[in-house]
């Protein structure tokens, strides 16, 4: 639906994206991580909408912490673009992120709206713009960014197609978030526990030496780490080192 709330589906043809949805699950699969497999899905929105005479640019601006930041594109004049968008703070990109509904600008020489960024995208070549929200259920706000350099650049046909490329963009980069966010929390679990383990270590080493307590042990590592001004794990692996002259620690532990 587009910002005035008119439809834009029921073309009548034939769905060209079918088994799109497998394709950027199989495109999901084989990257390498999440940057790449925006770059990926932007090359193929890119492709799947240009035409003989008409090429698409494409990109993908997410939403963090309030600020827009382009983060893939299908090529460097696509990701310009975003970044050139993102630098005004305004246009319809960023208006249909923060609405959160498809906006098409037919002609950018006619375009009254978000005036000084339509005169600079219009000085690097575009004529059209299609924005097209991805929706992430929560887990980031997100649109994918169609430019054409011809006015008129996208008919209600490919608004629709667009519309249908991103909801199974979104499928498959929701996918990839939460594997994102697992990756993650699995990584600060890793760190965690090496930590506590080098610690613990040196805790041992301190009572051993000094024939004390844990508790005091542990006063001792923390006054040194208070005093030096360092993390309590990085004086923990110089005590460590100190008596062992290990400076890497291994840690072991089952997933």
């Amino acid at each position: 639906m587009t910002d005035t709330g008119t439809p834009l589906h029921g073309t009548g043809r034939p769905d060209p994206v079918a088994g799109t949805e497998f394709s950027l699950q199989l495109m999901l699969l084989e990257s390498r991580d999440i940057a790449a497999f925006l770059d990926e899905l932007a090359v193929l929105a890119a492709y799947r909408l240009s035409t003989p005479g008409n090429t698409i640019h494409a990109g993908v601006t997410v939403l963090r912490h309030k600020r827009p930041r382009a983060v893939a594109a299908s090529d460097p004049h696509a990701m310009a673009l975003d970044e050139l968008q993102n630098g005004f703070g305004e246009g319809p990109c960023l208006t249909a992120l923060r609405n959160r509904a498809t906006l098409l600008v037919p002609d950018l020489a006619v375009e009254r709206r978000w005036h000084p960024y339509v005169r600079t995208a219009r000085q690097h070549g575009v004529a059209s713009i299609l924005a097209v929200p991805l929706d992430l259920a929560g887990e980031a706000d997100a649109v994918l960014n169609l430019y054409s350099a011809h006015p008129g650049g996208f008919s209600s046909e490919d608004v629709s197609e667009a519309e249908t490329f991103a909801v199974q963009a979104a499928s498959s980069l929701r996918l990839a978030v939460r594997i994102t966010q697992l990756i993650e929390v699995k990584s600060d679990l890793s760190a965690t526990l090496e930590s506590r383990t080098i610690i613990d270590m040196a805790v041992g080493a301190i009572m051993a030496e000094n024939r004390c307590g844990r508790d005091t042990a542990v006063a001792i590592l923390t006054r040194a780490s208070n005093t030096r001004n360092a993390k309590l794990r990085d004086v923990a692996a110089a005590v460590i080192a100190s008596i062992s002259g290990e400076t890497t620690i291994s840690t072991y532990f089952d997933e």
